[in-house]
């Protein structure tokens, strides 16, 4: 058993996470070790059902206009939600999207970009959570996101 994973006897629960920020962080580092650093984004806080993540795209990450793109967007979503279900099941690389719908809500400017990512609910073998991209205000976000991920 790996470090900071749990027991497997111990039931998942939405109630308790496994992995905070930090261990969050550090499995992705390894489980993804081509990406540069903070090139998915950076998980910021990690409290039971929820989770916050920062991402600072560059310049490649911008579309015509000057926008941040649409595939940035989801996959910062998509990351997030990653990182919410490994918070609350452990350490577990092959949890993988089964579904992602994403809205764009307003055009997404450069600059730093944040997801806040909820728990919709958390069973055996599916996750379902709601993830919103920000920019300077987490009451408008520029995007939404219903993720569902099948765990294994």
């Amino acid at each position: 058993m790996g470090e900071g994973q749990p027991p497997i006897s111990e039931p998942i629960s939405s109630g308790a996470i496994r992995l905070d920020a930090d261990a969050l962080n550090a499995f992705m580092a390894k489980a993804f070790p081509h990406s540069a650093p903070g090139a998915r984004g950076t998980v910021v806080s990690a409290v039971p059902g929820h989770i916050r993540a920062r991402m600072d795209p560059g310049d490649t990450a911008l579309r015509p206009g000057g926008l941040i793109s649409g595939p940035t967007q989801m996959g910062f979503a998509d990351m997030a939600a990653y990182a919410l279900v490994l918070a609350h099941i452990g350490p577990v690389a092959m949890a993988v999207t089964s579904a992602l719908n994403y809205q764009f809500l307003r055009p997404c400017r450069p600059g730093s970009l944040f997801a806040d990512a909820f728990l919709l609910r958390l069973g055996k073998r599916l996750a379902v959570m709601d993830v919103r991209i920000w920019t300077d205000d987490a009451d408008k976000p520029v995007g939404q996101a219903n993720v569902t991920y099948a765990i294994p």
